[in-house]
């Protein structure tokens, strides 16, 4: 499909965000089912560039991309038990840890390089792809260890169904 077809003009490659048949597309974003059986990465990359970390990263093997490194990351959704190892070393900050499994909230994690950082038990403005305001949401926990080269993770208590949407924060 080429950038002039109208199907491709609002999307990633128009205005930055992935459009939701885009995220459908992407071959690391797992099941609904997967989603709700527990902690789960979300590879939303559908960029062919240079770019393994996750892959290597893996302890599981859950992530592949293989030969060529251009080639976008695979999920494979029942080898991954959602240790997040990934997230922070993700250059193009596309990948997401979700817990949909408690019918009573979600849980998105996610990496944050902004200050101040929030706190735990805040509550911020959950922001979608696009920047724009879903959901209230609570700060659970804040994790910096030094393997994530000063990338912090923050972990957002959301309402069902916002799990999926929501990708960052504002204090």
């Amino acid at each position: 499909m080429s950038n002039a077809d109208p199907k491709r003009r609002i999307g990633l490659r128009s205005i930055g965000v992935l459009s939701e048949r885009e995220l459908s597309e992407c071959p690391g974003v797992p099941s609904p089912q997967r989603l709700k059986a527990g902690p789960v990465v979300v590879i939303e990359c559908n960029e062919e560039i240079p770019c393994n970390p996750c892959e290597t990263l893996c302890e599981k093997g859950a992530i592949r991309i293989g030969q060529p490194i251009t080639n976008t990351p695979v999920l494979e959704e029942e080898k991954c038990g959602g240790c997040g190892l990934c997230l922070a070393p993700c250059p193009g900050l596309a990948i997401f840890l979700v817990d949909a499994s408690n019918p009573d909230r979600e849980l998105v994690s996610f990496p944050f390089e902004f200050l101040p950082l929030p706190e735990r038990g805040q509550i911020v403005d959950g922001l979608d792809r696009s920047g724009q305001v879903v959901t209230e949401a609570e700060v659970l926990r804040i994790q910096n260890p030094v393997h994530n080269n000063h990338t912090p993770i923050i972990t957002l208590r959301v309402p069902p169904g916002y799990g999926m949407k929501v990708r960052s924060i504002r204090l």
